[in-house]
């Protein structure tokens, strides 16, 4: 077996535990407000997270060298962790999956701002192509259009704002700052407004809380493992499992069905995802590769993200 072929069958496994981890997400949003379900998702994460970090043996403090742009990340990263799980609670699995999907069309668009980024005419047709997918799936004028797909749309930004600043400021700050900043963050921002929207919770719902916190780390440590194994143009394009993963889960346990439009949406959203990776893929095409150094799944702030802890550790995925 390649090494290629391995490290794919270790990110689509990690898609599938990420799958199965929004589906408590969803079962426990139709109970509680999405603040108490992140607030517990994060204070369950910081055991796991300090285990990992104990593991950064790099002498230094945790004051930021880029305050603002460090603020602007951890601002983003809680913003879309509200809107993720908000998004999941009240709107079918497939469809909160293609709208966040368009991440990659809007960190290629940032990357010319922030990185500098040279974007050419087929990136460029890439992201035309995608922002019609998102239409599609949308279909506005066609269907009400709610809270729930404001709040995917703001976890696709909010996501894809994080993943931007990372490669901004990803050479000069710590990981281990990066890392804690936006966990803390979530942590007091949630417990402040947590009186307002407490709900009683027994004990299994807190259990299949500490699942969530368990199946993050354990599909976060599978996406290393993949990028490890794997080149990084092959192993990116694995996260598009997790439709088929929400059809088959939405099917089973929600009575969701994937309609035509979501489908036809979701494939354009996918097709223009694939064509950015392939062009950053190639020598040459871009300077800051940023969709292909995203690594994982959007940063909600409830879980360490995975490109920073391949830091800490002085791995560096092959390309």
């Amino acid at each position: 077996m390649s090494l290629n072929v391995r490290g794919a069958l270790f990110a689509l496994l990690a898609f599938a535990i990420y799958s199965t981890h929004d589906i408590i997400i969803k079962v426990l949003g139709g109970l509680y407000s999405p603040i108490q379900i992140v607030f517990f998702s994060v204070l369950l994460s910081f055991p796991l997270a300090t285990v990992m970090l104990m593991r950064d043996s790099n002498a230094g403090t945790l004051i930021p060298r880029h305050p603002w742009w460090l603020g602007l990340r951890t601002i983003a990263a809680v913003l879309t962790g509200v809107s993720a799980f908000y998004a999941f609670s009240v709107l079918p699995l497939a469809q909160t999956y293609a709208i966040i999907f368009a991440s990659p069309l809007l960190i290629t668009i940032l990357a010319i701002p922030v990185l500098g980024e040279r974007v050419g005419i087929f990136r460029w047709m890439a992201v035309l192509l995608g922002l019609i997918g998102v239409m599609v799936v949308l279909r506005p004028g066609q269907t009400d259009l709610g809270l729930g797909h404001l709040a995917a749309l703001a976890a696709a930004i909010g996501g894809s704002v994080a993943a931007i600043v990372v490669r901004k400021i990803g050479a000069d700050e710590r990981p281990v700052v990066m890392l804690l900043y936006p966990m803390v963050f979530n942590f007091v921002v949630m417990a402040a407004l947590l009186p307002l929207v407490y709900e009683p919770m027994p004990i299994e719902h807190l259990g299949m809380l500490g699942i969530i916190a368990v199946f993050a780390w354990v599909a976060g440590r599978l996406i290393i493992k993949a990028y490890q194994t794997g080149e990084a143009a092959i192993i990116a394009p694995m996260q598009y499992s997790q439709i088929i993963w929400a059809s088959i889960y939405g099917f089973l346990f929600f009575d969701e069905s994937i309609d035509g439009p979501t489908a036809l949406g979701a494939g354009i959203i996918i097709l223009s995802g694939l064509v950015i990776v392939l062009r950053e893929s190639r020598g040459g095409r871009s300077k800051n590769t940023p969709v292909l150094r995203s690594r994982s799944r959007a940063e909600t702030g409830t879980t360490p993200r995975v490109s920073l802890f391949m830091r800490m550790a002085g791995k560096t995925p092959p390309r």
